[in-house]
């Protein structure tokens, strides 16, 4: 039997975020959910989302691929 690992919580919030600027340009909605995340994560938490883009993390929204390239890269 094989299980999956639950969704990491910061990737869920991500995901659900991003659902909310669904709507808007792509680009507008990457910039505007950027700076949230810059203002209102926790540092681990936007090093941990980063990561997880770069490393391909299944499961996570295009619109937050995006998203992290915006942001700051890892120490």
């Amino acid at each position: 039997m094989t299980t999956t690992a639950p969704t990491p919580a910061h990737v869920r919030l991500a995901n659900e975020i991003a659902a909310q600027f669904r709507h808007r340009d792509p680009a507008a909605a990457a910039e505007e959910i950027a700076a949230h995340i810059r203002a209102f994560w926790d540092p681990r938490m936007r090093a941990l989302l980063v990561a997880d883009a770069e490393a391909g993390r299944p499961g996570l929204d295009p619109l937050i691929r995006a998203v992290a390239a915006l942001l700051p890269p890892r120490h």
